[in-house]
């Protein structure tokens, strides 16, 4: 790879690291959609997106935990269903013709979750954790998507519990971590045979995402506004997706 073209991917890595671990996501969804427009290989999409969103989304677990934000009502069965689902979607080897479109249409829902604007504080009389075997088929779903195109779930989980009102906002970043650690994880060692593919250019790209990670996770704890940055990668995002379903 040109060194242009690393330090290019490794300025955007950072950004969508940053912007996405302010709310408690990877950023697996943002990586798959610069990878697309870099047109790297659809075969090391998937697993170089899962590896960088494990160590963004740990960085947020740690310190959205400790600011307090958990819900273990909420976590514990969605995760429960998400990880067997997650490997196993993980495990699809889906045609570049399908993959490509699929991705394309969840980089555009993702899109679509980055440009509403966020959603205000719910009081505590609002919140009603779900049901544990809702949780657990809600995670299901959500796994096994997220294993079939190589995301965390984040992007599934934050908007589902906020507008079922399953958790605050603010606590569902911390949420949203652990579980992308746990589905990621999952959806990581059912795409095994991939892994052989990750790209020689990992540890920059893995550094970078890890510097992000640790200025988003600061960020958002202090609850610091990215309303522009949000609307700037969704609009890649858009364009990203729009590219992979059309193409």
């Amino acid at each position: 790879m040109e060194p242009l073209t690393l330090a290019a991917l490794m300025a955007a890595f950072f950004l969508a690291a940053m912007l996405y671990s302010s709310v408690g996501h990877g950023g697996a969804s943002a990586y798959l959609a610069i990878m697309a427009l870099f047109a790297l290989p659809p075969e090391i999409m998937r697993p170089t997106a899962l590896c960088l969103n494990i160590l963004v989304a740990s960085l947020g677990a740690f310190r959205f935990l400790r600011a307090g934000r958990f819900d273990a009502r909420l976590f514990y069965p969605v995760a429960l269903g998400a990880a067997p689902f997650a490997f196993l979607g993980g495990g699809v080897d889906l045609p570049a013709e399908i993959y490509r479109p699929l991705l394309g249409v969840v980089l555009l829902l993702a899109a679509l979750r980055l440009a509403l604007p966020e959603p205000k504080p719910l009081g505590e009389g609002a919140i009603r954790p779900p049901h544990p075997v809702l949780g657990v088929a809600a995670g299901s779903g959500i796994g096994f998507l997220s294993g079939l195109t190589g995301t965390g779930g984040g992007i599934f989980l934050s908007p589902l519990a906020i507008f079922l009102r399953w958790a605050k906002p603010e606590t569902t970043t911390g949420v949203a971590a652990c579980f992308i650690v746990a589905n990621s994880a999952a959806g990581l060692a059912g795409n095994f045979a991939q892994t052989q593919n990750l790209p020689a250019v990992l540890p920059w790209l893995a550094a970078s995402v890890v510097v992000g990670g640790m200025i988003g996770t600061w960020l958002g704890v202090a609850r610091y506004s990215t309303a522009m940055l949000r609307r700037a990668l969704a609009a890649v995002m858009v364009v990203a997706g729009a590219k992979l379903v059309l193409t």
